[in-house]
């Protein structure tokens, strides 16, 4: 197998060179951003979209405001997410975090460093992947963000031949990659938006791939 590094850095550059940047992560400040990253668990952003511009009529997109609301209240503000009481939980617990640890001021995310990572995992209803979002687009910590896309991916390029657990992916981009914010930001808006247009659950779109060279399902005679 050709060098890992070398690899991820042709995909990366195929990927970018195939869609442009993707001016992630969409959303107008670094609290809606982290709602979304809470919001988008198990849900298409299309919802989340709709669960958010509810919040913004009701002038309750702000850590105050959410820690305010009745959970209740919040519950069917932001119900076209899906699972959105266990959603009103977790957000009213991500507000009082960040009250109670930077005075509601997402910027004081940054201060921490590798540090941040470790706190937002023991906030309720945070897991890897939502603290990896924060982390790296309102934390400017440079870890990489796993998703089911990223699994797909990877195992179809034949980086794993089976499954493995979240940090074996994270250390696979973060030890291969050099540790920058910036890049591993459009990284995952890349294997994001490719996963949606052709690396897709079913049916992908193997024939136009940008990837098809380089990847094992691509060049397999079962790939359509």
């Amino acid at each position: 197998m050709r060098d890992m590094r070398s690899k991820l850095l042709e995909v990366y550059q195929l990927l970018l060179g195939q869609y442009s940047p993707q001016h992630w992560w969409p959303s107008d400040t670094p609290f809606e951003m982290m709602v979304g990253a809470i919001l988008t668990q198990s849900a298409a952003w299309t919802n989340v979209e709709k669960a958010i511009a509810n919040l913004k009529k009701e002038d309750a997109l702000s850590p105050s405001a959410i820690r305010a609301l009745p959970e209740p209240e919040l519950a069917q503000l932001v119900r076209p997410s899906g699972y959105y009481n266990a959603k009103a939980r977790k957000l009213k617990a991500m507000a009082s975090f960040l009250w109670e640890e930077y005075g509601d001021d997402p910027r004081g995310l940054r201060e921490d460093g590798e540090l941040l990572r470790e706190k937002l995992l023991k906030v309720y209803g945070i897991g890897e992947e939502t603290a990896d979002d924060i982390a790296l687009y309102v934390g400017g910590i440079a870890t990489f963000v796993v998703d089911a896309y990223t699994r797909r991916l990877v195992l179809r390029l034949g980086v794993f031949s089976e499954d493995k657990p979240y940090e074996t992916y994270r250390r696979l981009f973060m030890e291969n990659l050099p540790a920058d914010v910036a890049m591993f930001g459009e990284y995952h808006a890349l294997i994001v938006r490719h996963a949606k247009e052709a690396c897709r659950k079913t049916a992908p779109r193997c024939g136009g791939c940008v990837l098809r060279r380089i990847c094992d399902f691509g060049k397999s005679s079962g790939a359509a």
